[in-house]
């Protein structure tokens, strides 16, 4: 990978709302020439997102719920 290339991806794992340790674990990945790391690592901060959003799919799927409720009860 070359150097603007990495930078890109910091910035936009920075964008995603990676972890600043997420974004300097690439940065050292990359500087230790272990390119195919990199990949491991962004597949498990986008799991770790995917599941961020099923968790405040819940709180959605709640609110909605008490919503329901609430004008039910007018």
């Amino acid at each position: 990978m070359k150097n603007i290339e990495i930078e890109k991806i910091v910035t936009n794992m920075g964008d995603a709302g990676c972890s600043r340790a997420d974004i300097e674990r690439v940065r050292h990945l990359h500087e230790a020439g272990h390119d195919d790391e990199i990949v491991k690592c962004l597949r498990r901060c986008r799991c770790d997102l995917i599941e961020e959003l099923h968790r405040n799919q819940r709180k959605v799927d709640c609110m909605d719920h008490l919503i329901r409720t609430a004008e039910n009860n007018r």
